[in-house]
């Protein structure tokens, strides 16, 4: 089995959950590190810390403001909004990924999942009859997209993939989706531990799949 190395910006919420895992799955195979992804040096010490060697990494650190949808508006957005999603969403994501590089690097099948969002998917959004046009959110998850696909074809020994594992209850949406956080983990997990022949630079969800 892997040891996980579960990231988290604060150090309480990291280490109750690192308590609550191994107690749920009777081991000492979760492991915390500090991580906040829009923190240069916070992102170099969790590379020292996890070592010299990396076989998955899963980007899940997000914003969203999902409290301000009306706000989101294309027409009215504000600018600060949409930087601070990007900052989380899209820089620190690229910053991170590109730090864990050398140490993935070292893995017989290194592997990145982008967690996503199915309103990233611009496809879709174009559709007549699309919804939920969240743009500072929506944006920077596609641009996130876009940057899982420019990797997989930079790192050609990769698996590399964006997963959205839809509308889950969680902290980004006030606990309102209809799906469990353990059923979205499963799904996330699937494309997480891929053999020599799994996909890359693909988008899928629970369907499979997924249009860009």
């Amino acid at each position: 089995g892997h040891t996980v190395w579960l990231g988290s910006r604060s150090v309480e919420k990291g280490q109750l959950a690192q308590e609550k895992l191994n107690t749920l799955l009777q081991s000492n195979s979760v492991r915390f590190v500090q991580l906040d992804v829009t923190n240069t040096n916070s992102i170099k010490e969790a590379v020292n810390t996890i070592g010299n060697r990396l076989d998955v990494l899963i980007n899940n650190a997000g914003i969203g403001h999902m409290d301000k949808v009306p706000l989101q508006k294309a027409s009215i957005v504000s600018l600060d909004m949409v930087r601070e999603c990007f900052e989380t969403n899209f820089f620190g994501m690229v910053q991170t990924t590109q730090a864990f590089i050398p140490i993935l690097s070292k893995s017989e099948l290194p592997v990145i999942v982008n967690v996503t969002t199915d309103m990233a998917s611009i496809s879709k959004q174009a559709e007549p009859g699309s919804f939920l046009h969240v743009t500072a959110y929506n944006t920077s998850k596609s641009a996130a997209n876009a940057f899982t696909v420019a990797l997989a074809h930079d790192l050609v020994n990769f698996k590399i993939n964006a997963v959205t594992p839809g509308y889950t209850s969680t902290k980004l949406n006030s606990f309102s989706g209809p799906k469990s956080t353990a059923d979205a983990a499963a799904l996330i997990v699937k494309y997480a531990l891929l053999d020599k022949d799994g996909p890359t630079s693909k988008f899928f969800d629970e369907n499979g799949e997924r249009p860009w």
